[in-house]
């Protein structure tokens, strides 16, 4: 069970929804001894564990792409009070060094990634749910962007992913989910009243 005196977040959004731009301005305005946050993308099993589609392709886009028990393990240990480390994920690129990240225990946890809503065991323990809404075209165009950018992604290798594993993880794991949320942030131009909101609702918190 989690301790009583630790208020749970998830946030989800769709790839290429600016979840990491929300969540850096989000953790700007606390102190790790105020909020700690735990992002799925550190979680994903290597690459020859991952399913591979019909096209021989790698999908990472699966719930079965993180080590699921991994991450809530150390949902439980910040709840209940233990720090947690981990090295980041390099998506695969080479010339991408990963650092060690390490977590310290918090009042506020932020649980975020694709599936956090998906995970029964995450989500049962969930006291808020924040949602960053995007049209799926305009981050199709922020993932081609940024996929060739950062990660040395093709247009075209960009392209199959989204539509063959993207998109479909994203109707089946995440959208279900998204009328069950407390906040919905609409980040189609920009997140700044859905982020002062939520900063709101943490600072109520650790008002209490």
């Amino acid at each position: 069970m989690k301790h009583k005196q630790t208020f749970l977040i998830g946030i989800a959004g769709g790839s290429g929804s600016g979840k990491t731009s929300f969540l850096r301005d989000l953790m700007n305005h606390f102190t790790a001894d105020e909020v700690a946050l735990v992002s799925q993308d550190n979680y994903y099993e290597p690459k020859e564990k991952q399913h591979v589609d019909e096209n021989g392709q790698h999908n990472f886009d699966m719930p079965t792409s993180i080590n699921r028990k991994h991450f809530h393990d150390d949902m439980m240990r910040l709840i209940n009070g233990e720090s947690i480390e981990k090295l980041e994920y390099n998506f695969n690129n080479p010339a991408w060094e990963p650092q060690k990240v390490i977590v310290s225990p918090a009042p506020v946890v932020i649980m975020e990634g694709l599936f956090v809503f998906h995970y029964e065991e995450i989500w049962n323990q969930l006291d808020y749910k924040v949602y960053i809404d995007v049209h799926h075209e305009e981050r199709l165009q922020r993932r081609i962007q940024r996929d060739g950018k950062e990660r040395g992604f093709g247009e075209d290798q960009v392209r199959y992913q989204w539509f063959n594993h993207v998109r479909p993880a994203e109707e089946k794991y995440l959208e279900p989910f998204v009328s069950e949320c407390n906040l919905v942030v609409d980040n189609n131009e920009h997140f700044g009243p859905g982020l002062d909101e939520l900063v709101g609702v943490i600072r109520g918190f650790s008002r209490k």
